[in-house]
């Protein structure tokens, strides 16, 4: 069964020579291959302000530089989402990034005395993770605390599922375990997971 995957690769660095660069590239090459309908998100290239008041976020306007982005992901029945580890969570662009896009009426709709109600249901969802210390030990000693919490409050919350994790610690590898991560996006793409 071929899918919609939207892939939204979050290093804030606009160079495109980071490891995740090279993983997003195999992701929708595997995609491909196996005619899925690709569509791809480089937010270190997106200009936009961040959002600094509530009233912002529950009724801001969103940056018109946002809006195919934002349709993009509406389309798509699969999410890939990739960035680093900074400082135990995602760096502040993206952050920033999914602040706007997940904006009430897109993600979550608000109504006056009614527990919010998701409006992303039958998506699924791959976080693709990089890091410096080893995936084991931010796992199982930090308890993924900043990737638990993009998980629950902004994916979860909104009716995403299942949430799949790719985990990849100690980045600076050699290079064969680099290749063999690189190839192992591209078996996740293959099987639009």
């Amino acid at each position: 069964m071929t899918r919609r995957i939207a892939i939204i690769q979050g290093h804030p660095d606009p160079a495109g020579h980071h490891l995740l660069h090279a993983m997003a590239d195999a992701y929708a090459e595997g995609a491909t291959a196996a005619a899925h309908e690709v569509s791809r998100i480089e937010v270190a290239l997106l200009d936009f302000p961040l959002l600094r008041t509530q009233v912002d976020f529950e009724s801001g306007a969103l940056p018109p530089t946002l809006a195919q982005s934002r349709e993009d992901m509406r389309w798509a029945e699969h999410w890939v989402f990739l960035f680093p580890l900074w400082h135990g969570t995602l760096p502040a662009l993206f952050k920033g990034f999914l602040e706007h896009i997940f904006q009430p009426g897109f993600a979550v709709e608000y109504k006056k005395d009614r527990f919010p109600q998701p409006l992303l249901a039958g998506r699924s969802a791959r976080i693709v993770v990089t890091m410096g210390m080893p995936a084991l030990l931010y796992r199982w000693y930090f308890g993924a605390a900043g990737l638990r919490s993009f998980e629950r409050s902004m994916l979860g919350f909104s009716g995403i599922k299942p949430i799949r994790e790719s985990l990849y610690g100690l980045t600076f590898a050699d290079d064969k375990k680099r290749a063999r991560w690189i190839e192992d996006m591209r078996r996740h793409g293959r099987r639009g997971d």
